[in-house]
């Protein structure tokens, strides 16, 4: 097998999947429970956070273990919202979010929000000019991927987070779920206020993630009952999910440290690859994050390259997994200023650290022979 959509999950490391049983089985009562079973189970979700923390750099008390992705970004901005209203209902994001921030938003719109969606140019990039001129008196928040999931363009988040230092009553908000362990990310004194990640995308759990809040921001919680997480997240912890997802990060983030050139030179054998190949439009911009290569394949069905290269054992994707099924555009190239035909033929291959060359190149072998039996099938 050739797996090449790790931007819609990856497979989970074996430590990994050992860390979730061993927390599972050996630490399995509640960490309320004031028994020393429950006490013990409270000290390793403890022990977790402290981890996680010196990982970041960021204190333990501005960890809140999620259940992923699609969680952490609804509790920042719907908490932010919700909090923050009485002083003001003016969001600001992206045309180019991930459809757990850009459907959050229009959700909050339908309750009174006003939200501008900043225009993106042909590299899916927004600048600080744009969203410094963005902000309102009543701006209360921010909020923006730092890699798109489709393309792979990286925002220039630290500097907006440093422009944004100036106003210190906007939050700053950060989708980081799939720069996480592929582009240097910076927490603490960096403007950003909360921070969303996943760990199924870093060969953890699905089911697992983190949301990072700054210490003095305020959120209105999403669910109540127990106070459990300081009252920002109620319900039993997810002990062994949170033991594992510090697993894969810490995996991730020493293979970043000493790996990161290997994505990157997988990245530019698959685009020269490409480039040699007819009637090939890559869309993802040439600074973009590695592990991610948006292209179209002209007059071919994405979903005939797709079905062709899953005989093979091969597998990519079309758009996000939260949007593949959708057999429309892709909003994120037409955002780009793409044509219509380029927006309903993109194909994206993710990679992570595991993938080789020998893959790649096999992949592209299999992708030319596709494109020329369709080509023939057509006469």
């Amino acid at each position: 097998m050739i797996y090449l959509d790790n931007s819609a999950t990856t497979q989970p490391k074996e430590e990994v999947i050992q860390s979730f049983q061993l927390a599972s089985s050996q630490f399995f009562a509640n960490p309320s429970s004031i028994h020393p079973l429950g006490g013990r189970v409270e000290k390793l979700l403890f022990t977790a956070k402290q981890q996680v923390a010196e990982t970041l750099g960021v204190r333990r008390e501005e960890i809140i273990f999620t259940s992923g992705g699609t969680e952490g970004n609804n509790t920042a901005i719907k908490g932010i919202a919700l909090e923050h209203e009485q002083r003001g209902r003016h969001i600001i994001t992206t045309e180019a979010e991930h459809p757990s921030i850009y459907d959050t938003c229009i959700s909050l719109k339908k309750l009174g929000f006003r939200i501008t969606f900043l225009p993106i140019d042909e590299n899916g990039l927004v600048s600080v000019e744009q969203v410094e001129n963005a902000i309102e008196s009543d701006t209360i928040l921010i909020t923006m991927m730092y890699v798109n999931n489709e393309i792979g363009t990286i925002q220039p988040i630290e500097a907006i987070g440093n422009m944004l230092k100036q106003y210190p009553k906007v939050f700053f908000h950060v989708d980081a779920v799939q720069a996480l362990g592929k582009v240097p990310l910076k927490l603490s004194d960096s403007g950003i206020d909360l921070c969303t990640f996943s760990g199924h995308k870093i060969h953890g759990l699905k089911g697992t993630g983190m949301l990072y809040v700054e210490k003095t921001t305020t959120l209105f919680p999403l669910m109540h009952g127990g106070n459990q997480e300081f009252g920002v997240r109620s319900g039993t912890e997810n002990v062994a999910g949170a033991v594992s997802f510090v697993k894969a990060l810490r995996l991730v983030m020493e293979q970043f440290k000493q790996e990161k050139q290997h994505l990157i030179h997988l990245n530019e054998v698959l685009r020269e690859g490409l480039s040699k190949l007819e009637d090939i439009v890559i869309h993802s911009p040439s600074h973009g994050a590695p592990h991610i290569v948006n292209f179209s394949v002209l007059g071919v069905k994405p979903e005939v390259i797709i079905h062709t290269l899953s005989e093979k054992d091969i597998y990519i994707s079309t758009k996000s997994a939260c949007s593949s099924k959708e057999l429309d555009e892709s909003r994120i190239l037409i955002a780009c200023g793409k044509s219509h035909e380029e927006a309903i033929s993109g194909l994206r291959v993710s990679f992570s650290y595991n993938n080789t060359v020998a893959e790649v190149e096999q992949f592209l072998k299999e992708l030319h022979t596709a494109i020329e039996q369709y080509k023939e099938a057509l006469g």
